[in-house]
């Protein structure tokens, strides 16, 4: 191994015996190079988009959400709250009351979601990165906080009195239509005193209200509550955490953490990330061939060479090594070559936006160690076959 590692060495460093042969194999490399720049790019890309798609969940997902097993609502007594502000792990909880309204502000209407929160919801969520226009709401009832799309489609600003005020209505539980269409709903009114955005979805969704305004909404005893966000400490064991919540609630609720709340997104940046990975890939494949066509070359340019050390006693399985750690050493030197131009490349577009999204939006990017593992080893695995496809070539009827 020795002998073929040295022999391959001085081929893949000294020039070939003719101008052609040099110049396929400088293309070899570069394609090397490139392949494996291209592929930490990608993955590199990807991983800040992923990270700047999941961030605005971090402005508004908590790190662990109570469900109902079964229907709207559940019981959440003094008993529970007390075992559950013990609970190890759990640094704050919020008890949250949401349902399905119709809004009516000054001959506007529009379907949102009302989102009932008490006094400790900021601590859960940081309600100062989400607001940009007024304040957040205090302990009276007949305030709401709207996202920035329900305020535009309704044009309705932040109030500083109470002249122009928004109409909520739910509809009342039972069957049939009344006659009086009016006495199907229950209805309260508030005045909008803070403007929110995390993104456009939920800014068309949501307005936030106390859990005092929604329960009087909708009838709802004060132990009910349709959900409840909880905030962990750093160094909670998530898993651990969830069985304490299930031991608490007897098993009667769901309880779901921030990527089980973003399932559909996690799913859909994966399979954008594996789906570019396997493109890049198959390109990166048939760049590498050409390490197979510089190696078949070499084969031919070193034809008296290999006849020589044949003769003086190499065996067959030894020349093929040759040509094989030849192949196998130029992919790895591209291969790192081409990780430390893409290495370059990120970290200036981290400093300088070389690409931008928009005028103000440079193109997200993250370096990973998993970006560099994958890479290596994708373009050298497919570097090491082609040499190997290549260097089978010699055979004894070549050197005879």
């Amino acid at each position: 191994m020795n002998f073929s590692y040295y022999i391959a060495k001085r081929y893949l460093f000294s020039p070939g015996s003719s101008n052609a042969i040099n110049i396929i194999t400088i293309i070899a490399a570069t394609g090397v190079v490139i392949g494996a720049m291209a592929l930490f790019l990608v993955l590199s890309g990807f991983a800040g988009l992923k990270d700047f798609s999941l961030q605005f969940s971090s402005y508004f997902d908590p790190d662990l959400k109570i469900f109902p097993s079964s229907g709207k609502t559940f019981t959440f007594t003094d008993t529970q709250k007390e075992k559950l502000a013990k609970l190890e792990g759990v640094a704050h909880f919020s008890e949250i009351v949401e349902e399905r309204v119709f809004l009516e502000f000054v001959g506007k209407q529009k379907m949102s979601y009302i989102k009932g929160v008490d006094a400790n919801y900021h601590n859960v969520i940081h309600t100062d990165s989400i607001l940009v226009f007024g304040d957040w709401l205090t302990d009276n009832d007949f305030q709401i906080v709207a996202g920035n799309g329900i305020s535009r489609e309704l044009n309705m600003g932040v109030e500083q009195t109470y002249t122009n005020l928004l109409s909520i209505y739910v509809p009342k539980p039972g069957k049939g239509i009344p006659s009086d269409p009016s006495k199907a709903f229950r209805s309260e009114k508030a005045v909008n005193i803070g403007v929110y955005s995390v993104n456009e979805e939920l800014d068309k969704k949501y307005i936030f209200a106390t859990t005092g305004l929604v329960r009087k909404l909708l009838k709802l005893p004060e132990d009910k509550v349709t959900h409840i966000e909880l905030k962990l400490l750093p160094q909670a064991n998530e898993e651990v955490v969830i069985k304490g919540l299930q031991q608490i609630f007897d098993h009667n609720v769901i309880v779901k953490n921030r990527m089980q709340l973003n399932d559909t997104l996690y799913k859909m940046l994966n399979t954008e990330n594996l789906v570019s990975y396997l493109v890049i890939t198959l390109i990166a494949i048939i760049a590498l061939f050409n390490v197979a066509g510089a190696i078949i070359m070499m084969i031919i340019d070193k034809k008296s060479n290999v006849k020589t050390l044949y003769n003086v006693g190499a065996s067959l399985p030894s020349i093929r090594k040759i040509f094989l750690f030849q192949g196998s050493l130029m992919t790895v030197l591209g291969t790192v070559l081409g990780l430390l131009l893409g290495f370059i490349v990120i970290i200036l577009q981290q400093q300088f936006g070389l690409l931008m999204i928009t005028p103000s939006l440079p193109y997200p990017t993250r370096i990973t160690v998993i970006s560099f593992v994958v890479v290596f080893f994708t373009i050298t695995i497919i570097g090491f076959i082609a040499s190997l496809l290549a260097s089978s070539r010699i055979n004894q009827k070549l050197v005879s």
